[in-house]
């Protein structure tokens, strides 16, 4: 309110003193056009990156939160970059409206307007012509951009991702390989799921190809066993024993929470800009990590499922823990293109305690930002 009263003052004060109209007008008249076109370029800026951020959203590059994060912080600076261009413009009009009362202001001809494109401007019943000379969009759009690319998500050390996997679960004996052919767990039938949350952050301020990876993940590991056998629990040991019913299903699940940490090396070119800025992009080429984890159990149960002598079907679930080891811990690698990769996770303690079985884990694994 106070930019559009300053602005009508002066304008009536144009139309009241026509002896001195001439260069008093056209001053004013480029500094209003001056405010009109801080106040355009900054708003033709926000609306282009705001569309920018939509783009990247739809394509899964970015999440909301993130979306809407970016767009508050460039709607504050644009908007405090018209507050203070304004103010310096808005002080040269006082300026001006000083030197007209000081008789400083002396008039012109029109051949005065011939240096820039010549413009009217209509107060009342009088036109006045003016010129402008508009700044560089260009080289504003740019210098803004730069600002922006700087201070955005583009430059962020860290970023996060949504995590999915699953694939088949085993066991190895004594860490031998070759124990898979003689496991007492179905290959294709014993499975894993994992759901997560990461953060990735590079070791260097500036754009590399090398990140420290961390986050959390709950798992849910599944061990279908063989030959109709189930896991019974005989004091401090846990064995295998056959059922007395033919199984249609003998399932043991645990449940834990784990905290990965890996070394991601991801080979996505950056982009380089004409001003040398570096652009950080990530999950767009071959991504290799290697690291580890630990976690703890949530929770251990067994289900068991066979029909008895009259053909009924009967489901039993058996609560305990069987002996298996509330810590646990192991390493694991992934390798793959963009988000997706293939995964593997080793235990390195026992699966239950006084044995030497450890569970092995081979997969999928979407790594979504």
């Amino acid at each position: 309110m106070k930019k559009i009263t300053l602005l009508f003052l002066l304008l009536v004060t144009i139309a009241t003193t026509s002896q001195e109209k001439r260069t008093f007008e056209k001053e004013v008249i480029k500094i209003s056009n001056r405010i009109e076109m801080i106040t355009k370029n900054e708003k033709d800026s926000l609306k282009a990156k705001v569309i920018a951020i939509d783009k990247k959203l739809k394509k899964g590059e970015i999440t909301k939160n993130t979306a809407e994060t970016l767009k508050k912080e460039i709607a504050s600076y644009h908007a405090k970059q018209i507050e203070i261009k304004v103010s310096e413009q808005e002080r040269l009009l006082q300026l001006l409206v000083q030197e007209k009362t000081d008789g400083k202001i002396e008039s012109s001809t029109d051949s005065d307007l011939n240096n820039g494109e010549v413009r009217t401007f209509k107060v009342g019943n009088k036109t006045f012509k003016f010129t402008v000379k508009e700044e560089d969009k260009a080289a504003v759009k740019s210098r803004n951009e730069k600002r922006w690319r700087k201070n955005g998500k583009s430059n962020r050390k860290t970023t996060s991702q949504f995590v999915f996997a699953l694939g088949v679960n085993n066991v190895l004996q004594d860490h031998k390989i070759s124990s898979l052919s003689d496991s007492d767990y179905k290959v294709w039938a014993s499975h894993f799921y994992e759901l997560g949350f990461t953060w990735k952050t590079r070791f260097s301020r500036k754009a590399s190809n090398l990140y420290f990876k961390y986050g959390l993940s709950f798992l849910w590991n599944n061990l279908r066993l063989e030959d109709n056998q189930q896991h019974v629990k005989n004091g401090d040991r846990t064995e295998l024993e056959v059922y007395p019913h033919n199984l249609i299903e003998s399932r043991l699940r645990h449940a834990q929470v784990t905290f990965p940490l890996h070394l991601e090396w991801d080979f996505s070119k950056n982009k380089k800009y004409k001003d040398g800025f570096i652009y950080d992009r990530t999950n767009r080429s071959l991504r290799v990590g290697f690291g580890g984890f630990v976690g703890f159990k949530l929770g251990t149960r067994q289900y068991l499922e066979y029909e008895d002598a009259r053909n009924v079907e009967v489901k039993e679930v058996q609560f305990n823990n069987f002996n298996m080891n509330t810590i646990n811990y192991g390493v694991s690698a992934y390798v793959g293109y963009q988000s997706t990769s293939l995964y593997v996770k080793y235990d390195l303690n026992p699966l239950f305690k006084d044995t030497d079985i450890r569970n092995i884990s081979m997969g999928i694994r979407l790594d979504l930002n």
